[in-house]
């Protein structure tokens, strides 16, 4: 550039970040429309229900800080009480503050700690070991992606009209 001005390019963190925030466009849609009489709804007895479902995509999206910040996860040593919810909008506003969460955490990793290794395991057993940016692109982000479409057919089979995700759905004509 001229006038001695450097060009900034965006940090890994700030592009996954960037890309995670239009995902949670569509994603919070979903998530808002889960009818709450139908918390315990599953499509199939080897379901989950909906709301397990909806709770798990809500808490993946808060996997940045464990991914970023530490080392690994061991099921052995870890302590998770599951988060009960009476309607959608605390759902969604669960799902808003990891949200929040992670693209703070993300705007500001730099690269280098994106390249450290991060492991997945229970106790001796590695489940796996790679670098943190590929497991918040392939354990956070497509992740949540693949449930969001779980749940998108979850939502069609209860008749709830199904929001526009990449484009318009048969129930959202956007664009």
């Amino acid at each position: 550039m001229s006038n001695g001005q450097t060009e900034q390019t965006a940090t890994l963190g700030q592009t996954l970040a960037a890309e995670l925030k239009q995902e949670a466009l569509s994603t919070r849609k979903m998530l808002e429309r889960i009818p709450g009489e139908q918390f315990q709804w599953k499509p199939h007895e080897k379901s989950m229900p909906i709301i397990g479902l909806a709770k798990h995509i809500a808490d993946m999206i808060g996997w940045a800080d464990m991914t970023i910040n530490h080392d690994e996860l061991d099921f052995e040593k870890s302590d998770s009480t599951p988060k009960e919810f009476s309607d959608a909008s605390e759902l969604v506003a669960y799902f808003d503050e990891n949200l929040s969460n992670a693209l703070e955490i993300l705007s500001s990793v730099s690269n280098e700690t994106m390249m450290q290794p991060w492991r997945l395991r229970s106790g001796e057993k590695i489940f796996f070991e790679m670098p943190r940016m590929a497991v918040m692109r392939s354990m956070v982000m497509n992740h949540i992606i693949h449930h969001r479409g779980q749940l998108a057919v979850y939502l069609r089979l209860l008749d709830v009209p199904v929001p526009s995700i990449y484009g318009p759905s048969a129930d959202e004509q956007v664009f």
